[in-house]
């Protein structure tokens, strides 16, 4: 059991609606119906009569309510506690392209509200290279793609990404996709422009064991510059569904790509635990939260957030 999932409980029996909660805590309402199961499955209690007309706490969840309202209470004491002792320092993050498009701005207001004394500095680039970096101790953490083996310290799974094509909709082997998830073959003729070393060796797999070549017309380290072909016209791409979040859906479509293997593991990665800081211990627990907001809140298209035992929750 979860703070989170008994504030979500409190919510929704004050709102009298899980609709009207998810509206108020800027929620998918789906999204905090299966919190709310959870919780219940977690019990093995029923806490909610559920109606048409909204819904209402069973004898069960009404005296849960009364403890948790409690409980937030002393949790809120505690957090306000925590910040006016003020937690100081500094915090060296990197994280991948294709991560930093959705997660970077949310983690630094997240940082700036919870822990405003500690400065972040943040590193963006490929995950080989961020890898890299953080064996040298260039880093205090890292957010990266499936390099658990390349990194000497410590690994936490954060979301299992799926993988999508996008490109632009008048690209001719585009037109004839619809907006659901396509296949290897649906896409096998589609001139691809791909990035990084690690994501090219996901597409040679599911492509491969689809029985099919990928149409690979040029290969470049380097986000921005794969995302700028992409957008000229030129090529489409393979990417994660972070790469997706700024593009104009009239102009560029994004499709999951259906493939089991079209799926990565992105996770976050630190110097050995002896080595982390405060702050750095702080704002690791900052990631792990904002992207699990991000998933709940479906502001990470095709992620699924990974509990620290590698369960998939939300998305």
């Amino acid at each position: 059991m979860e703070i989170r999932q008994m504030r979500y409980l409190v919510q929704v029996v004050e709102a009298g609606s899980i609709g009207r909660a998810a509206r108020e805590m800027g929620l998918v309402a789906s999204a905090l119906s299966q919190q709310l199961t959870r919780l219940e499955s977690e019990l093995s209690t029923r806490l909610l009569h559920r109606s048409a007309t909204g819904v209402q706490p069973t004898d069960a969840g009404l005296a849960f309510y009364k403890h948790a309202q409690l409980a937030l209470r002393h949790a809120d004491a505690a957090a306000q506690s925590a910040r006016h002792a003020r937690l100081a320092g500094h915090v060296s993050v990197g994280i991948s392209s294709s991560a930093a498009a959705v997660l970077a701005l949310p983690f630094v207001q997240a940082m700036k509200q919870r822990y405003p004394d500690i400065r972040v500095r943040l590193v963006g680039g490929l995950s080989l290279s961020l890898a890299a970096m953080l064996n040298a101790r260039q880093l205090d953490m890292a957010v990266l793609f499936e390099t658990t083996a390349l990194v000497h310290g410590a690994s936490v799974p954060l979301v299992e990404e799926r993988m999508f094509l996008i490109g632009d909709r008048n690209l001719p082997s585009l037109k004839s996709l619809n907006d659901w998830p396509v296949s290897i073959q649906d896409i096998s003729q589609a001139p691809l422009v791909l990035g990084s070393q690690l994501l090219r060796r996901t597409v040679d797999e599911a492509f491969a064991r689809a029985g099919v070549r990928p149409n690979i017309l040029l290969e470049i380290d380097g986000l921005e510059v794969v995302m700028n072909i992409m957008a000229s016209g030129l090529a489409a791409t393979i990417q994660s569904g972070g790469a997706t979040v700024r593009l104009s859906p009239e102009r560029f479509g994004s499709w999951e790509i259906s493939d089991p293997l079209m799926r990565r593991q992105t996770q976050v990665s630190t110097l050995s635990e002896p080595e982390l800081s405060p702050a750095a211990l702080a704002a690791r627990l900052v990631l792990r939260d904002v992207a699990r907001e991000l998933v709940a809140q479906s502001r990470w298209p095709g992620a699924v957030f990974t509990n620290r035992d590698g369960n998939l929750t939300g998305g």
